[in-house]
């Protein structure tokens, strides 16, 4: 399906830049995944916001949430894999679907943690990022899922209902994990292989598997969309949250400090006024 902005995200960022460009009738699409990876869903208290004093971090997700869909924001649980421009346009990956767009919003929030190692070097040999993408390519086979957002219990039960001999790996057991998936504690994970994937190492225990599922609640913004100009992590962007990439602009925690709601709202608001006229402009031309 073909819209107009796809927002990557639903923060405070996200949430703003699809209300805003709604404003100026444009068609959006909010992409991500559950709000429990949301660094602010886990504040127990917020009392910095204008107007909205003493709210938890999940109260004023939810109201967010609200005033985005009363606004007739479309939103989509999924991972976001790659984005590639097009001429004028944006093809973006999201699980095993693609949706098309004329700009995109990045709100992302912070990209927390590194490749682990070997992680590039076996990505699509073994390593993957979607587990309905590439279940069915392990059908009878050990995989490993390591759990790093809120659905990656739900993916591995998915990837067990397909035949995958899978086993676990995370911090801490999930309660939403099935008792029939075994699970290993792991903080220090390495990947091994030779052509293609053969053990996954979780704190020097030695798992053999064919398969690796990384499931993060977001890529980093790089391996999202090639070119993107990133500094010390942040991306970078102009006052009008443009990047580097023409039609794709960014909001909130991914464009660097203060890690503040009231900078993401701003900023959000920001760069949906900014994609509506930059397509504005695109349809003048």
């Amino acid at each position: 399906m073909s819209y107009d902005i796809i927002v990557i995200g639903a923060g405070p960022a996200g949430l703003s830049a699809a209300v805003q460009a709604r404003a100026r009738g444009k068609t959006v699409l909010v992409v991500a995944g559950s709000d429990k990876d949301n660094a602010l869903y886990k504040a127990q208290r917020i009392d910095n916001y204008l107007g909205l004093p003493g709210l938890t971090g999940a109260e004023m997700l939810a109201r967010f949430s609200d005033h985005a869909r009363e606004n007739r924001v479309e939103r989509r649980m999924g991972r976001v894999l790659s984005i590639m421009p097009v001429k004028d346009r944006f093809y973006v990956s999201i699980d095993a679907d693609m949706e098309e767009a004329g700009a995109v919003i990045l709100a992302l929030g912070v990209s927390r943690g590194k490749k682990y190692s070997g992680e590039a070097e076996f990505l699509g040999r073994g390593v993957s990022y979607c587990a309905t993408c590439d279940g069915a390519l392990y059908r009878g086979k050990p995989v490993a899922v390591v759990g790093l957002s809120a659905d990656a219990p739900e993916e591995a039960a998915f990837l067990s209902g397909l035949g995958c001999q899978v086993t676990y790996v995370a911090v801490k057991r999930p309660q939403e994990l099935e008792e029939g998936i075994p699970f290993v504690k792991g903080v220090k994970l390495e990947i091994r292989g030779e052509k293609t994937v053969t053990a996954l190492v979780a704190d020097g225990e030695e798992l053999p598997c064919d398969g690796i599922f990384l499931l993060r609640p977001s890529l980093a913004p790089t391996d999202l969309l090639p070119g993107l100009r990133v500094e010390q992590g942040y991306i970078t962007v102009d006052r009008n949250g443009q990047t580097s990439v023409p039609g794709v602009f960014a909001a909130g925690d991914c464009t660097g400090l203060p890690l503040q709601v009231s900078k993401a709202v701003g900023e959000g608001m920001m760069a949906g006024h900014r994609a509506a006229e930059y397509l504005d402009r695109q349809r003048q031309n």
